[in-house]
């Protein structure tokens, strides 16, 4: 899975929605000839971003090639269960990447637009974001 070799904090703050409505970065097609854009906002881990990518490659049989356009570089932490309030913030769990609407998730290229269709589909099942398919 996907995971940062070297942050340059360990822990961040979790951040605030700061009336950012959409990605003003990662908004149009750059490698592929088609791809998915995201329509809601939310985090996505690097279990996720795996298991989609394990999809497209297997939908589409090793042919043509997959573009992953976001990486989880943000650590969230997690306190141990049944652990009383105080004693620091928790150890680092996962990585995630705050998705915003219109960020391009993932592209495809060298295959039919049909057959690209369908594995972007299946994989947008795996992602807690609602998307839509965009071609060139």
């Amino acid at each position: 899975m996907l995971t940062p070799k070297k942050v340059k904090h360990r822990k961040w703050h979790k951040g605030r929605n700061r009336d950012r409505k959409f990605s003003f970065r990662g908004t149009t097609l750059s490698y592929g000839s088609c791809g998915i854009k995201a329509t809601t906002s939310s985090w996505v881990n690097s279990r996720q971003i795996e298991s989609a990518r394990r999809t497209i490659t297997g939908f589409l049989k090793r042919e043509g090639k997959v573009f992953i356009r976001i990486f989880p570089d943000k650590p969230v932490t997690k306190r141990p269960p049944e652990v009383t309030m105080g004693g620091g913030k928790g150890a680092v769990d996962h990585y995630v990447f705050p998705v915003k609407p219109g960020r391009i998730l993932f592209e495809v290229d060298g295959v039919k637009e049909d057959k690209a269709k369908e594995a972007l589909r299946r994989a947008s099942h795996k992602l807690p974001v609602k998307t839509r398919f965009v071609s060139r």
